[in-house]
């Protein structure tokens, strides 16, 4: 089977769509001999910071000389981005290697089980779970997908569990209230596993609580461990300090990898995480920023840093009218342009669907555009402006790097939201 016929087989899946439950997944593990059962592992959840705060606990242990594997979702332009080791993410020729084992799995439950197919996301945690284990690592870092209690991920016994942050996001997969989506996301907990509490809501941590006591969890939380001050990092933002905190605290639980606080302060002040107010140098001193703050938690966590930018000109797309409108909300309070793309999405808003939206007090400038024609070749920028901020989903954010830097970018091979049959 050649590379071009497995891509091909891969992307199909996302036909199935994203969908939530347990037996698909456990069903190919078991096929694959429980491969999630053969390395110590954290498991992050949270609406948001769940992905930089994955990062920051493989950076810790990565400092102190451990092998690790990090599995995060979604990428931004390549698919092996998604499962790495040592933080190098794996070659497509190796993915699609891994792909095709799993594939004769696949094909012998479909056979027995149709009605139990795996979804895109559930092969690829599939796919992770085997490459971890095949690379022999000393523990992974994994981030779940879509909540927490259905979530594919959620298929093992952690070593430290962790909730980031709990928002008001895919109200119509988690429910329509902070402690409806809190349920889910609370839905990680296990028996005698440490979890580490961010800063939530008051309503949602009652739920989390609640939920603690009913599964005998013992709950850790940031502000409580960092009464004084949080943690420094590189990555910018009050909100990065919080995630920080979040990770130091879960690689203090984590008795089996014993952590020198020194090592993992340097190592939080080395942490590299695209497309979270990630700056670039453009020329004649201008500065491109590029942050995937797709949710209103999001945007109210980096309106900080929006607010030091003088009138800077944002580029914005969405694939969420919902998240869109909350976006463009704060964007309209400190921009000076705002210019509005749509993304090489299926769920893409367009940019007039987007410009409805913008508030009638906004004073500066609205014009409609698109990627391409922002960044016709690498390393240009043809927006004029000293500052250039591209908000909005990860996946607008992954499309402006793989032009920024010349690659392709495969759409087709992103995770498909939708409710199955």
């Amino acid at each position: 089977m050649n590379a071009a016929t497995t891509l091909h087989w891969l992307t199909n899946l996302r036909n199935l769509g994203s969908a939530l439950g347990l037996e698909r997944t456990q069903l190919l593990l078991e096929r694959l001999g429980n491969p999630q059962n053969f390395c110590p592992y954290f498991h992050i959840a949270g609406t948001n910071g769940k992905g930089s705060t994955s990062v920051m606990i493989e950076s810790i242990q990565r400092a102190h000389g451990r092998r690790t594997g990090l599995y995060t979702s979604p990428h931004l332009i390549e698919l092996g981005e998604r499962i790495q080791i040592n933080r190098e993410p794996i070659s497509e020729s190796h993915l699609i290697d891994l792909v095709e084992q799993l594939r004769a799995h696949y094909d012998f439950l479909h056979q027995t089980h149709p009605e139990l197919d795996a979804t895109f996301f559930e092969l690829m945690t599939a796919v992770a779970w085997t490459e971890f284990r095949e690379s022999k690592v000393d523990l992974a870092i994994i981030e779940t997908g879509l909540g927490g209690r259905l979530d594919a991920t959620n298929v093992g016994r952690p070593t430290v569990c962790v909730i980031t942050s709990i928002g008001m996001d895919h109200q119509e997969y988690l429910g329509n209230s902070l402690a409806e989506i809190a349920v889910e996301k609370a839905g990680i907990l296990k028996s005698g596993v440490p979890c580490v509490v961010g800063f939530v809501p008051p309503e949602a941590e009652e739920v989390i609580r609640k939920r603690a006591k009913e599964v005998d969890t013992p709950l850790y939380f940031v502000r409580d461990r960092f009464k004084d001050e949080l943690p420094l990092t590189n990555l910018k933002g009050q909100h990065q300090r919080q995630n920080a905190g979040a990770a130091l605290l879960a690689c203090e639980l984590a008795a089996a990898f014993p952590i020198n606080n020194d090592t993992a302060q340097a190592a939080l002040q080395n942490v590299e995480w695209p497309a979270r107010w990630q700056e670039i140098k453009l020329q004649e001193g201008r500065t491109l920023i590029i942050d995937g703050s797709h949710n209103e938690e999001g945007i109210n966590s980096t309106s900080v840093l929006l607010s030091e930018l003088k009138s800077p000109t944002v580029i914005l797309g969405s694939i969420s009218l919902v998240r869109a409108e909350a976006l463009i909300k704060t964007v309209a309070n400190y921009a000076g342009e705002i210019i509005l793309v749509s993304i090489n999405h299926e769920r893409a808003i367009t940019p007039e669907e987007l410009k409805k939206l913008v508030p009638k007090t906004f004073s500066g400038k609205i014009r409609l555009s698109t990627v391409k024609e922002l960044f016709p070749e690498p390393h240009q920028c043809l927006v004029t402006a000293s500052a250039v901020a591209v908000i909005g989903s990860l996946y607008l954010a992954g499309e402006v790097l793989a032009y920024y830097h010349g690659k392709k970018l495969n759409p087709h091979l992103q995770d498909k939201l939708m409710k199955r049959p």
